[in-house]
C-alpha cells in the first residue's frame, strides 16, 4: 500500500482546469457578461410586481407656454385609471436638479421646453394609462421661444433665477500681450444625446411605513433618493433608492423627471407603479450635451510658441441650469487645450433658453473646446507653413506647467509624447481605385460617388478632461469587505454603469487577500453614499475605498500569525491563495487562517480637496487630469461632401493598466462616441421643437461606420495621489476624436470646417 501511495504521489497530479487569472493588471471577464449574452441581466424594464399599475406622462408639446388650465376629468373618469396627477399633488418640494434644484416637477404656470412634464397618470394597463394622460386638457397661450442663447442675453427672464445660470471671466497673464501671429475663428458644436441602450423605465413600491422604494436604473443613489423624499415630503430614510440593472450610462443615466411622478403615484394608489418610457419621450426627457458657441483669437510668434489666447464661450444649457455651471468650468478652464500658453482671457457663460435641457454628457465643456482650440491650432499651422504636428509638439503641456487657471499641473501630463507616438505610427495603406474597393469609398458601395473625387487627409487633436468633480466638490466613497468560508464580498454603492467598477473591485480584492471568489452585492441607499458615476470616479474613490477596507481585511487576517511567529504583517504576503512568510518559515492558505471566523472592515477615500474658481477664474479646481492624443486619417468625397474615417491612431496616458480587455473597450467606445459627434450626431430642433426624437432621426454611428481604432500606446506614468495610479479612461477620447476628425477632414478639403458634425456642405470642394 504504501508502495503505490508513493507511486501515485509522484505521477503528475490532476489539477483539474486551469485557475482563471486574476487580481490586477488582468483582463478579468466581467461577472454580469454571461447573463447580459444570454438575456437574463434584470434590466429595470423587466421589473414586476403583484398588484402592478401602469404610469404614462403628459408632456408640453410646446417649447414655451403659459399654462392657462388643466383639466384631467376626463382622464380620471376612464375605466382602469386609478391616480391623475399634477403640480397641485406634490406634497413636498416642487423644484429638483442634478446641479441647482430649478426644474418643476411638474410644469404649473409655465413650460419652458418641448417635453417638460404636465401631469402623470396610474392605470391598469399602460395602453390606458397613456390615453388617460392624452385625455388630459391642457389649455396653453403660447410663447414665442427663445432659442438663440446670444439672445438670452437680452430677452425677458424665462425663469425667476434669470437667464444667465454661471458667467466666468478668466484673467490670466498680460492683457497687452500680442503675437505677431493672430489667426480667428468662430465654431458651433450640436446637440449630442447620450442615446443610452435602454430607455429609462422603473417601478415604484409603496411601504408599509407610509413610505416608498424606488427601483431604478440610478447612478447616484442617495443624490435621486434625497431629491425623491423631498418631492414627497418625506424623511430620507422612508425612501429607498435601489440600483437595478442599468443598461449603459454615459450621462446621467436615470433622469428624476421619470422617477419622481412614479414614486407619487405609488404613494397616491397604494400599488407599485410602473413606467417604460418610449425612446420619443427619452430623447425628451434627458440631458443631452449642451450646444455651443466659441469664438477664438490666437496669438502666436514667428516660431509658432503661443503668446495669448482670447475666447467666448456660450453654452446653451436649455430651460434649466442642470449641471452646467460645472461644464461651463471645464470648458473655461481647458479652453487653451493642453498646450502652454502665458496669457489667456476667456469669458465664458452659460444661459438658459426654451432649448431641450443640457447636462452631464462624456467630457462635458471640454469637448466642445477641444474642437476649437484645434481648429485654431490648424489655422496657425497654415499660417506660418508648419507642419501641424510639429506646432503642436513645441507648446506641448508637461507636468510642472500652469493651466490658465493658476493651478500648477502636477500630475503626469505626457503630451508631447503621446503626440510623437501617433505621428510616428505608419499611416493607412491608400484604398486601390478599382470597383472591386468602392466599399472602402465614402458613402458606402451604394452610394460612392467617382472614386477621383476621393481626397484623403490626416488631422490631429490632442485633448485633455478633468477627473473627478471639480470646485470644492466632496469627493468621497465608503466600502465595505467581508471574507467568510473562503468568500468575500464588497459593499460599495457605485453603480455599474458600463465602466467596469464590479470587476475592478474584485480585482482589487482577489489582489490584496487572495480569494478567487469575490462578490460584489447589489447597489441600494441602505449602503453608505459612493456618488454619482462619471468622470472615471469610482475607479478612483469608490476603488480607493474598497482597497483599503481590503487592506484592513487583511490586517485582521494577519496579524495573528505575524504574533505567532514574531514577525510583523508586512513579512507576510498572500500569493494565489496562500500566506508565506519571507523566510519561508511560514505556509499556509487563506481557508485554513480564516479557521471559519468571518472578518469584516469599512473604509473611506476621499481624495485632497479643491477649491472654486475666484472671481478672475482661477484657483486649484481639479483633483487629477488626463490627456489623449489622436491622429485621424479620412476619405472625403468633395463632391458628394461625404466622410468615411478610415483610421483613428490613439496613444493616451492612463496611469496603470488595471484591466487590459475592459481599458482597450472603453477607449474604443469613447472613439466611436466621438466620432459619432464629429459626423452624425445632432439632436435638432426647430424653435424650439425636437425634430425626429428616435433612432431614426437621430443618426448614431453603427459598427459599419466604426473606422479602425489603433491604440498605438497606453503611457503607464502613475498618478501618485490616485489609488493604484490609474487615471480616467473613457471620456478623453470622446473629447479628442471629434477635433481629430475634423482636422483630418480640413486637411483633405482645405475647408474650416468650424460646425460639428460636420455637414456635407462643408466638405464639398467647388472646383471651377
Amino acid at each position: 500500500m504504501s508502495n503505490e501511495t508513493v507511486t501515485a504521489t509522484s505521477a503528475a497530479p490532476d489539477t483539474g482546469p486551469e485557475p482563471l487569472p486574476h487580481g490586477l493588471g488582468v483582463s478579468l471577464p466581467a461577472a454580469e457578461a454571461r447573463a447580459k449574452t444570454e438575456g437574463t441581466f434584470p434590466y429595470a424594464a423587466d421589473l414586476w410586481a403583484e398588484g402592478l399599475l401602469w404610469a404614462a406622462v403628459l408632456r408640453s408639446p410646446h417649447p414655451h407656454a403659459r399654462i392657462l388650465s388643466i383639466d384631467t376629468s376626463h382622464a380620471r373618469e376612464m375605466p382602469g385609471v386609478r391616480a391623475v396627477i399634477t403640480h397641485e399633488d406634490v406634497p413636498g418640494t416642487p423644484l429638483h436638479g442634478r446641479g441647482r434644484a430649478d426644474r418643476p416637477v411638474f410644469a404649473s404656470e409655465v413650460v419652458r421646453h418641448h417635453g417638460e412634464p404636465i401631469a402623470a397618470v396610474a392605470a391598469d394597463h399602460p395602453d390606458t394609462a397613456r390615453m388617460a394622460a392624452a385625455a388630459v386638457i391642457v389649455e396653453y397661450e403660447v410663447l414665442d421661444p427663445v432659442t438663440d442663447p446670444e439672445q438670452a442675453f437680452e430677452a425677458e427672464p424665462l425663469h425667476p433665477d434669470g437667464n444667465l445660470i454661471r458667467h466666468i471671466p478668466l484673467r490670466h497673464g498680460d492683457p497687452d500681450a500680442v503675437g505677431e501671429i493672430v489667426v480667428e475663428g468662430l465654431y458651433r458644436i450640436g446637440r449630442q444625446d447620450p442615446a443610452p441602450i435602454g430607455a429609462e423605465a422603473g417601478l415604484a413600491v409603496p411601504r408599509p411605513d407610509g413610505g416608498v422604494e424606488l427601483y431604478v436604473a440610478s447612478t447616484d443613489p442617495h443624490t435621486d433618493r434625497d431629491t425623491a423624499a423631498a418631492c414627497y415630503g418625506l424623511e430620507p430614510e422612508r425612501v429607498k433608492v435601489v440600483v437595478t440593472g442599468v443598461p449603459g450610462a454615459t450621462a446621467d443615466r436615470e433622469d428624476q423627471g421619470f422617477q419622481l411622478p412614479l414614486g407619487l403615484l405609488a404613494l397616491r394608489t397604494g400599488c407599485p407603479v410602473k413606467i417604460t418610457a418610449t425612446r420619443e419621450e427619452s430623447f425628451l426627457g434627458h440631458a443631452h450635451r449642451h450646444p455651443t458657441l466659441l469664438r477664438y483669437r490666437h496669438h502666436a510668434d514667428t516660431e509658432g510658441r503661443l503668446v495669448k489666447v482670447e475666447a467666448q464661450i456660450l453654452l446653451d444649457a436649455g430651460a434649466y441650469a442642470d449641471t452646467s455651471a460645472e461644464s461651463l468650468a471645464a470648458a473655461v478652464s481647458f479652453a487653451c487645450g493642453p498646450y502652454v500658453v502665458p496669457n489667456a482671457f476667456i469669458e465664458g457663460w452659460a444661459v438658459r433658453t426654451n432649448n431641450p435641457p443640457s447636462g452631464h454628457v462624456r467630457g462635458e465643456g471640454a469637448m466642445q473646446v477641444c474642437a476649437a482650440y484645434e481648429a485654431q491650432m490648424d489655422k496657425l499651422a497654415k499660417k506660418l507653413a508648419l507642419d501641424p504636428a510639429e506646432l503642436r509638439l513645441q507648446n506641448a503641456m508637461a507636468t510642472g506647467d500652469v493651466l490658465p487657471t493658476g493651478q500648477t499641473v502636477t500630475c503626469p501630463a505626457p503630451v508631447a509624447e503621446l503626440l510623437q507616438a501617433v505621428r510616428d505610427y505608419p499611416l493607412p495603406a491608400l484604398p486601390k481605385d478599382t470597383p472591386e474597393d468602392e466599399w472602402l469609398l465614402p458613402g458606402g458601395p451604394e452610394g460612392a460617388g467617382e472614386p477621383g473625387a476621393v481626397r484623403r487627409g490626416v488631422g490631429y487633436g490632442v485633448g485633455m478632461v478633468h477627473m473627478l468633480g471639480a470646485e470644492g466638490a466632496d469627493e468621497v466613497s465608503t466600502a465595505t469587505v467581508k471574507v467568510h468560508d473562503g468568500v468575500a464580498t464588497v459593499l460599495c454603492a457605485a453603480v455599474e454603469t458600463g465602466q467596469g467598477f464590479t470587476t475592478l473591485a474584485r480585482q482589487i480584492v482577489q489582489e490584496t487577500l487572495g480569494i478567487d471568489e469575490v462578490h460584489v452585492a447589489p447597489v441600494d441607499t441602505d449602503q453608505p453614499p459612493a456618488g454619482p458615476s462619471c468622470r472615471g470616479r469610482h475607479t478612483w474613490v469608490s476603488g480607493g475605498a474598497v482597497e483599503r477596507a481590503a487592506k484592513m481585511v487583511r490586517t485582521q487576517l494577519l496579524q495573528p500569525l505575524a504574533h505567532k511567529f514574531g514577525m510583523s504583517t508586512e513579512l507576510l504576503q498572500i500569493t494565489d491563495g496562500k500566506i508565506t512568510s519571507y523566510d519561508g518559515v511560514l505556509s499556509t492558505t487563506v481557508t485554513e487562517a480564516m479557521d471559519g471566523k468571518e472578518l469584516w472592515a469599512t473604509a473611506q477615500c476621499r481624495p485632497h480637496p479643491t477649491e472654486p474658481l475666484d472671481e478672475a477664474g482661477q484657483g486649484d479646481a481639479f483633483v487629477g487630469l488626463a490627456f489623449c492624443a489622436i491622429r485621424a486619417v479620412v476619405d472625403v468625397d468633395i463632391e458628394l461632401g461625404s466622410v468615411r474615417v478610415v483610421e483613428l491612431a490613439l496613444a493616451q496616458d492612463v496611469g496603470r493598466i488595471l484591466n487590459p480587455a475592459q481599458l482597450t473597450a472603453r477607449i474604443e467606445a469613447g472613439v466611436t462616441q466621438g466620432v459619432g459627434a464629429a459626423l452624425t450626431e445632432n439632436l435638432r430642433t426647430a424653435r424650439g421643437l425636437v425634430r425626429h426624437p428616435d433612432l431614426t432621426g437621430y443618426a448614431l454611428p453603427t459598427s459599419l461606420d466604426a473606422p479602425d481604432i489603433r491604440i498605438v500606446k497606453l503611457v503607464e506614468e502613475r498618478d501618485v495621489v490616485a489609488p493604484f495610479g490609474a487615471k480616467a479612461a473613457s471620456a478623453v477620447p470622446v473629447v479628442t476624436s471629434p477635433a481629430a476628425v475634423a482636422s483630418a477632414v480640413r486637411a483633405a478639403t482645405g475647408r474650416p470646417v468650424n460646425r460639428l458634425p460636420i455637414r456635407p456642405q462643408a466638405a464639398v470642394v467647388t472646383t471651377s
